[in-house]
C-alpha cells in the first residue's frame, strides 16, 4: 500500500489510520533550527514550518530529504495511529 504521505488514509471496512508527521518533534529533539535544516535540505524555512504546522502535506521525496537532513531513518518521522 502506497501512503503518499497524506494525513488520513481510509482503510477497508471503515477503519481509519492517521499518520502523524513528527518532523518538529524530531527536529527540536536534535536541536536543529529551521534555518539549519533548510540549508541541509534546500527546502525553504517557510515550507518546513508549514509542514510542521500541518498547513502543507510533504511529498515522499521531500520527507526523504528532511530525514537525511536530520540524519534519521524516515520511519522516525511518522507515527501511525489506529
Amino acid at each position: 500500500m502506497c501512503l503518499n504521505y497524506i494525513k488520513y488514509v481510509h482503510i477497508k471496512f471503515g477503519d481509519e489510520m492517521h499518520i502523524q508527521i513528527l518532523l518538529k518533534q524530531v527536529r527540536t529533539e536534535k536541536k536543529v533550527t529551521l534555518a539549519k535544516l533548510s540549508d541541509k535540505t534546500g527546502i525553504s524555512t517557510t515550507h518546513i514550518n508549514d509542514i510542521e504546522n500541518n498547513l502543507k502535506e510533504p511529498s515522499l521525496s521531500m520527507m526523504v530529504r528532511l530525514a537525511k537532513g536530520l540524519d534519521v531513518n524516515i520511519n522516525e518521522l511518522y507515527k501511525v495511529i489506529w
